[in-house]
């Protein structure tokens, strides 16, 4: 298959690029800035730029769509144009094209499509609710799945892929992040750090991708929630985290309703005064770090034929190999 794979920039869609290209595919990229993968070309461009779409999808048997606006703060009107205009635009490109079989169009969701700030327990894939999601990139997200899932048809097959809580080697959104707040003592804990969370290693998720274009034929419009399968106390996995990087694991704790007030406080002054960088703390982040959420995998691995080949401590050890170069 000729495969286009958008934000291939980012750790998971460079990761898929790389991926897909294994697996036997002619892929090229497409994202504002080089992706740097050796032997794939790249179309630069923007997804919220119509004609820009259109030619890099032309020729392409498949799409694999991860470009986004991903931050937990930010003018609601970007998050817009990014998520919702960028898949719409995707979407009607892919739509247009001739092929012999159905296109194939992967759309990279996110679980927070479908959180409303309770615990989910051993739930599967739960419908996206934009009217219940936390905070515009969520919103925006379970906007976008909904685009592309009624866009599901006999041209063109659409499969929903969620991966919970992306993480490895040069992640800059999730693991640096941790790293750097703990390293200037800005990591609390919410509560006791007990909730239970699932993650899904990059390559993990990669490889759930590459499945779900492989068998997008059989299970079209469905959506899909990925992860390692190995749920782990909050406080353990941002452990892990910090000790591969060699800083020092959270000690502080902080009521998780306080954490929650305080989150709603900073995002109303974010509104009005953004920082450099992204907020402290808002409620979704809040949410996130003192409810559980790990997701039921049966149904994922049966219909994907897929299995985690990297298992959360080989994850770690990885990270910090990196972190010790």
């Amino acid at each position: 298959m000729r495969v286009l794979v958008t934000g291939a920039s980012g750790l998971l869609g460079g990761a898929v690029a790389r991926a897909v290209a294994a697996a036997g595919h002619e892929v090229r990229t497409f994202q504002r800035r080089p992706s740097g993968i050796p032997g794939i070309a790249d179309s630069l461009g923007s997804v919220t730029d119509p004609p820009a779409v259109a030619d890099a999808v032309r020729g392409m048997d498949a799409v694999v769509h991860l470009a986004a606006k991903v931050s937990l703060a930010g003018d609601p009107a970007e998050f817009e144009r990014a998520n919702v205009g960028g898949t719409r635009n995707m979407l009607a490109a892919a739509s247009g094209l001739e092929s012999g079989e159905p296109v194939r169009f992967v759309q990279v969701s996110s679980p927070s499509v479908a959180h409303s700030g309770a615990s989910i327990m051993g739930d599967g894939a739960l419908p996206a609710d934009p009217g219940a999601a936390r905070g515009d990139y969520a919103r925006t997200k379970a906007e976008a799945e909904l685009l592309a899932l009624a866009a599901d048809s006999a041209r063109l097959s659409v499969v929903a892929i969620r991966p919970h809580l992306v993480w490895g080697p040069g992640d800059t959104q999730l693991v640096q992040r941790i790293v750097d707040r703990a390293r200037s003592g800005r990591l609390p804990l919410l509560g006791h750090g007990a909730a239970l969370i699932d993650t899904i290693y990059v390559d993990n998720a990669a490889s759930a991708i590459v499945a779900a274009l492989e068998h997008a034929p059989e299970v079209h419009g469905r959506s899909y929630v990925v992860t390692n399968g190995e749920p782990r106390p909050v406080a353990e996995m941002l452990a892990g985290i910090c000790r591969a990087a060699g800083v020092t694991p959270p000690r502080v704790r902080i009521p998780a309703s306080v954490a929650r007030t305080a989150g709603s406080l900073i995002e109303a002054i974010w509104r009005v005064r953004p920082g450099l960088d992204e907020p402290p703390m808002t409620r979704f982040l809040a949410e996130q770090l003192s409810t559980s959420h790990w997701f039921d995998q049966r149904a994922v691995r049966a219909d994907l034929r897929w299995q985690p080949s990297v298992s959360i401590d080989e994850g770690l050890r990885r990270l910090a190999e990196s972190y010790a170069r």
